[in-house]
């Protein structure tokens, strides 16, 4: 196998995954929703964006530094949450925190990570944010909004695009997100078998497999099929603008609203008093044929008037997509797939290579287009990375 300094783009992580990975998992994470029109639509958005260059231009000093609720980081790049990641590696989340420390970024914990918050913040020496999502059972809400804010979360992500889920029909058909019968239990056993280097680092030296942020919440030893399955029966379809009472009962810091695509909801997150927004159609991975995340930026900008941060996911494969996304008005970008694929590829290593390798990516697009810093700032106050 080429080592992991021959992996050089994101597509280069994404074969490496592939054949690291049982397929079960691998569909997972690169799969999207229906015919994932929408998956591709926000990877050819950032295809079809122009960058402009520049010369003549003195570019001896730039600068991709950003401030982000107070959080200063090397670029207005983070982790953004995915769910089961400490399948990928062993330990996954702990291992991708740390490599976004390293690199002085934030990471993002998912609802449904494999590793708890309590541990990832002790592995990476610093807590995430946190990803929430609005389930029925309020006081399970509230007992993970404690431990969040007990861990030091300094950030709360609230998910609002998953009421429902949206079938993933790759998911469907490796057995991910249904029970599967003897057979298929049988080629699943073999599909393993296929990745030894998985079974010995993750199945057999990974374990618990549990899904630490909801202990007492899932049943015991769970599988994917029945974590899915709690998701569709507990995830509630009924929230509304008014739960969000509920939150800030059990949570004093900053909240970030995840999802949005409409400039009414848009609008919405400033009157209800959202500390910032991210334009997001969760990869792709809910609502099939909408549009591109890249694509419902603007408008969601002009409904937020710049009275709070702006930030957005979907499609980003490079750091060059980074400073797209910043041209077109986002406070900062996140990155689910890429993280998750270099995860699979070669861990903890192949998360610090890719990230110092988009930030690397970044800097040169900053130089060649003469933009020399990407922090904004409105009224004299700063508000976004």
């Amino acid at each position: 196998m080429k080592p992991l300094a021959s992996l050089v783009s994101v597509e280069d992580y994404r074969r490496r995954a592939r054949s690291n990975l049982p397929r079960i998992l691998f569909d997972y994470i690169d799969g999207g929703s229906y015919d994932e029109v929408t998956l591709t639509r926000n990877v050819e958005a950032f295809r079809q964006a122009v960058l402009t260059q520049r010369v003549m231009v003195d570019v001896g000093q730039t600068d991709s530094r950003v401030t982000l609720f107070g959080q200063t980081m090397a670029a207005p790049l983070l982790c953004a949450p995915v769910g089961f990641a400490g399948m990928y590696a062993r330990r996954g989340e702990v291992q991708a925190a740390r490599a976004a420390r390293k690199a002085d970024l934030p990471f993002c914990l998912s609802t449904v990570g494999i590793c708890s918050l309590e541990e990832v913040t002790e592995g990476a020496g610093t807590p995430p944010w946190f990803q929430l999502y609005m389930i029925r059972d309020r006081d399970g809400m509230a007992r993970l909004l404690h431990r969040a804010r007990d861990a030091g979360c300094p950030v709360l992500v609230l998910t609002a695009d998953l009421q429902t889920p949206g079938k993933r029909y790759a998911s469907v058909r490796s057995g991910m997100m249904r029970q599967l019968s003897f057979l298929e239990h049988v080629a699943r056993l073999w599909d393993g078998a296929t990745s030894p280097g998985w079974v010995w680092n993750v199945h057999l030296r990974g374990r618990p497999h549990a899904f630490g942020n909801l202990d007492g919440l899932l049943p015991e030893a769970a599988d994917f099929a029945t974590a899915w399955e709690w998701i569709g029966a507990n995830f509630d379809p009924t929230v509304s603008w008014n739960d969000l009472e509920f939150i800030r009962q059990h949570w004093d810091r900053p909240i970030v609203l995840k999802g949005v695509m409409a400039p009414e909801d848009a609008r919405l997150c400033v009157e209800r008093g959202v500390d910032g927004l991210v334009v997001s159609n969760h990869g792709g991975r809910q609502l099939d044929g909408g549009q591109a995340s890249l694509h419902a930026l603007p408008d969601c900008l002009d409904a937020v008037g710049g009275r709070i941060p702006v930030l957005m996911d979907g499609g980003v494969r490079s750091g060059l997509d980074v400073l797209k996304a910043y041209n077109a008005g986002a406070a900062a970008t996140l990155i689910g797939r890429p993280w998750a694929y270099a995860l699979g590829a070669g861990g903890e290593p192949a998360v610090t290579q890719l990230l110092e390798s988009m930030k690397a990516e970044l800097r040169t697009a900053q130089v060649l287009s003469a933009t020399h810093t990407l922090d904004r700032h409105m009224d004299g106050q700063d508000i976004s990375p």
